[in-house]
């Protein structure tokens, strides 16, 4: 049977890929889609506008495009998945959709971008307006493998394991929380400046969320840095002004193979298949509750002695073995079925693909 493209959550600007504006509260399946749903390979979303790769490279947009986030070269809402044909040159391997910002990673390892630029979120600092059509971002002179974008800030690293960060957006929050003390650069660039605190470390993977950023490191250890607000980042401390390493006991001393970030919540799944999420719980994100599977050791060194469990990373057995995860958060196996759970305050609107399984 082929792949089915499916869509439903708030669509105020089109997002959804329907053809209009309207929220939708049961899966619709997405009707004259310009690319064929089994070509595609990702799909992913900001805070109006949606963004879907292909296997061959291409990038087809739609939703909120009043800043250009688009870049399709317009600031017209577009309410059905569009190729966005100024990048018809290059081979997209990801796209990271910020709230009015999109990133951009091509197979060579350049990255650009397109959309607002008020917080220096796009990484171009002579860019004083919107950016209609994306634009490469010079200062990024070594190869990158993996971007991220957040609220009003974005991240990248590169193949040498280096990562850099760019946008104003978690400044206001670094400086309320820090008065007095003088702020490392990455959190006020408006162009890719490196992290400190990472330089023994090589890192393959980066996430953002709305004002944290994440870093998985080749060998599997999770670093974080950014508000706490919600025990996020496992410190007792408001703000981290320099990651700060997630000790494996967390994990039950596995390595971790990968990591995902929601708006103010986490979550990352262990090299032998093991899911864990930890932060916000007030919409039900973490899917499940504040209690320690049996088995599960937890790290209570007094400098990590957190006063709730939605604070530390748990387990959740029912998803071990998950294929992927995304934002909101939805758990996908291998054998076609998969999970569905948490809301809140995150990226607008959900879209989804679903291979029915005979």
């Amino acid at each position: 049977m082929e792949p089915v493209l499916f869509a439903w959550g708030a669509n105020s600007y089109g997002q959804l890929g329907l053809g209009h504006k309207e929220d939708v509260l049961v899966p619709q399946s997405l009707k004259d889609v310009s690319c064929k749903c089994q070509d595609i390979k990702s799909i992913t979303g900001g805070g109006g506008h949606s963004a879907v790769i292909t296997g061959a490279g291409e990038l087809f947009v739609c939703g909120h495009n009043k800043d250009g986030q688009l870049g399709l070269n317009h600031t017209e809402d577009v309410l059905r998945f569009t190729l966005c044909t100024v990048l018809s040159g290059f081979c997209v391997k990801q796209v990271a959709c910020g709230w009015d910002f999109t990133i951009i990673l091509v197979g060579s390892g350049l990255v650009l971008s397109c959309g607002s630029n008020s917080f220096g979120q796009l990484g171009v600092p002579q860019i004083s307006g919107p950016c209609l059509i994306p634009q490469k971002i010079e200062s990024l002179k070594e190869k990158v493998v993996d971007v991220a974008a957040g609220l009003r800030h974005a991240l990248a690293a590169t193949e040498s394991g280096l990562v850099l960060q760019w946008g104003t957006g978690m400044a206001s929050w670094a400086k309320r929380a820090n008065q007095g003390k003088t702020l490392p650069l990455f959190l006020t660039a408006k162009e890719p400046c490196e992290i400190t605190g990472l330089e023994d470390v090589k890192v393959k993977t980066v996430a953002a969320s709305s004002y944290h950023s994440v870093s998985l490191t080749d060998e599997g250890h999770l670093y974080v840095w950014g508000s706490n607000k919600h025990g996020q980042l496992v410190s007792k401390e408001i703000f981290l002004t320099e990651p700060k390493k997630i000790e494996t006991e967390f994990f039950s001393h596995e390595k971790i193979g990968a990591v995902w970030s929601g708006w103010t919540h986490l979550v990352a799944q262990t090299e032998t298949g093991k899911v864990f999420t930890w932060g916000r719980a007030d919409y039900g994100q973490l899917g499940r509750h504040a209690v320690v599977p049996d088995g599960q050791e937890v790290c209570t060194a007094s400098e990590q002695r957190l006063e709730l469990l939605c604070n530390i990373p748990i387990s959740v057995p029912c998803l071990n073995g998950a294929s992927q995860v995304k934002k909101k958060i939805t758990i996908f196996f291998p054998k076609g079925f998969f999970f569905f759970f948490g809301g809140g305050v995150q990226w607008v609107g959900c879209v989804k693909i679903f291979r029915t399984i005979s």
